[in-house]
């Protein structure tokens, strides 16, 4: 029997929210939808929002899921948490957040926290009409568990977020080495590489030393970063992560300034003239660097 909380146990009896939102004519007023999962892997999410498009304000958000016990409490949890926040907002709501909401959640279960997030995310971005930016490269790569079709990108991604230190609790969250077993000993591999990345420094093209990690070398670290270190590391974020996405569909960024927690860049080639250059500022560049670096940056385009 699983030790479930309080708030948890109330969820599940009496969810909030369950079901779709009715489609009408409101003006004004559009709704998105985010699927996550698979019913033959034994939980399924889908997160229904409703949001003002002049404020990107969620008014509604509701969900219809198969699972479990803490599944039905996670996805109930998420959509009390994101009404009446804007969808920039809402994508900053964590795994982590949502099994707090709920008073903590079985080790074993809190692959339902992740996969309301996960939900969340892909309804904010279906949207907004633009690819899964975020975690775009959880598909790529090596497959490493089989059985559940997760991938070494989304394996590395959980570690980092979640600071994860053994295959168990990584089965815990993604259900990665779940079923036959006969990743686990990749999944440890993957684990040390992360570790071993996090405390190796490497100089930048500022001299400095920082961790190959940024995730990781942040939430090690008691010390906050140095203006030099933080420019650092937003700069190679962009120059590693970004820029390739952004080339390859014909636009670029430049770093232009960093003033405290404002990054200032320059939208160019068909960035710069798109008519979903704000998506582009926000989804793309934005979520990426509140991500890696801080979540506290605000990302914002000059003209040139």
């Amino acid at each position: 029997m699983w030790d479930y909380t309080d708030k948890v146990l109330e969820l599940f009896y009496d969810p909030k929210n369950q079901g779709e939102i009715p489609k009408t004519d409101e003006p004004g007023v559009k709704l998105a939808t985010g699927e996550i999962g698979s019913i033959a892997c034994g939980d399924a999410l889908r997160l229904h929002l409703k949001v003002e498009v002049e404020s990107d304000k969620i008014l509604d958000a509701r969900f219809q899921t198969f699972g479990c016990t803490s599944a039905i409490a996670s996805s109930s949890a998420l959509t009390e948490m994101v009404k009446g926040l804007t969808l920039d907002e809402a994508l900053k709501v964590s795994n982590k957040e949502i099994a707090d909401y709920l008073g903590g959640l079985p080790e074993a279960k809190m692959h339902c926290s992740v996969m309301g997030q996960e939900a969340l995310e892909a309804a904010i971005y279906n949207y907004r009409g633009i690819p899964l930016a975020t975690h775009d490269d959880d598909d790529e790569g090596a497959l490493v568990c089989s059985c559940f079709g997760i991938s070494e990108s989304k394996i590395r991604r959980i570690v980092i977020e979640n600071q994860l230190t053994d295959a168990e609790q990584v089965t815990n969250y993604v259900k990665a080495g779940g079923g036959c077993g006969s990743c686990l000993a990749n999944i440890d591999d993957i684990i040390k590489s992360v570790q071993q990345e996090s405390t190796a420094p490497t100089l930048n093209n500022y001299g400095v030393k920082v961790a190959t990690n940024i995730a990781i070398s942040q939430q090690q670290s008691p010390r906050p970063l140095t203006n030099v270190q933080k420019i650092a590391l937003i700069q190679k974020v962009l120059d590693e992560e970004v820029r390739p996405v952004l080339i390859a569909d014909g636009g670029d960024v430049e770093l232009y300034d960093v003033d405290g927690d404002h990054v200032k860049v320059l939208l160019q080639g068909a960035c710069g003239s798109c008519s979903s250059s704000t998506a582009t500022l926000k989804i793309a560049i934005e979520a990426r660097l509140q991500e890696r670096v801080s979540k506290n940056l605000i990302v914002e385009a000059v003209e040139p």
